[in-house]
């Protein structure tokens, strides 16, 4: 098998890249950018809050270009918005990583309707239109990697948040729709799927010390994650290392799913 010989840790590098990832001006999105940076990518970050500082420095400090378009992904004209400013800005798009996400916690019995369509619109809608329109392009150009993010409740359910549960089932439904029929384009669709890790996000679940305490009781590992886990799995996932994984999953989440 000569072919073995040709392997090395460049296979990894993502040099000459352009990457856009979803909400990566803070929480998790922002280690995926940084990552892809220290890769070699230059970054495309579409956002909706002004936080931007932070992740600019970070990615400006590797050596990589970075810009950014804030606006509302739940807004189906943005998705074009994102992909045509990131041609216009680079020239073409090599990695998609669907990030962005919100959520709202409240009691069965009385989750409002709103919160469902806006947490579906952004969790669930707009990681199908960016697929859809993203994968076109790549298709277009010869391939890419689009990654969506899942979670560990992709294949469980919690309490008290409808929309983000059903939403993260069905990232794992596009992402094996899409995978099987730009498969033949050469874009690779895949999902990383973090278990409980710190971050903005869960700020308010990890400071409850019960529900803390119950979770990390479960993890073989005895912890939370911490950015850095899901770091290495993201470049595999967008560089030529992982160029035969399609339709597929990575979870990262300490062993939390093969416990009961």
């Amino acid at each position: 098998m000569p072919e073995i010989n040709d392997f090395s840790l460049d296979y990894f590098s993502l040099k000459g890249k352009v990457a856009i990832v979803t909400g990566a001006n803070q929480g998790l999105g922002m280690a995926y950018a940084l990552a892809f940076a220290k890769a070699g990518a230059d970054l495309y970050i579409p956002h909706y809050t002004e936080d931007i500082k932070d992740v600019k420095q970070l990615i400006e400090a590797e050596g990589r270009r970075v810009e950014f378009i804030r606006g509302d992904l739940s807004n189906r004209a943005h998705i074009d918005e994102i992909n045509n400013g990131c041609l216009e800005k680079y020239g073409k798009i090599d990695i998609l990583v669907n990030n962005a996400g919100t959520n709202h916690f409240e009691d069965v019995m009385t989750f409002p309707d709103e919160q469902y369509k806006r947490v579906m619109d952004v969790q669930l809608n707009a990681v199908y239109y960016m697929t859809h329109e993203t994968g076109k392009i790549m298709a277009k150009n010869g391939g890419g990697k689009i990654i969506n993010i899942g979670s560990a409740l992709s294949f469980t359910a919690d309490n008290n948040c409808p929309p983000y549960i059903i939403a993260k089932h069905g990232v794992l439904g596009i992402t094996r729709y899409f995978a099987s029929d730009l498969g033949k384009y050469n874009v690779k669709v895949n999902a990383l799927c973090p278990g409980f890790f710190y971050s903005e996000m869960n700020a308010d679940i990890s400071d409850d010390k019960e529900f803390y305490d119950h979770i990390t009781n479960r993890i073989p590992l005895g912890r939370w994650g911490i950015s850095h886990d899901l770091m290495g799995a993201i470049v595999f996932l967008a560089s030529r290392a992982s160029d035969y994984m399609n339709g597929w999953y990575l979870s990262i989440d300490g062993g939390f799913a093969t416990t009961l």
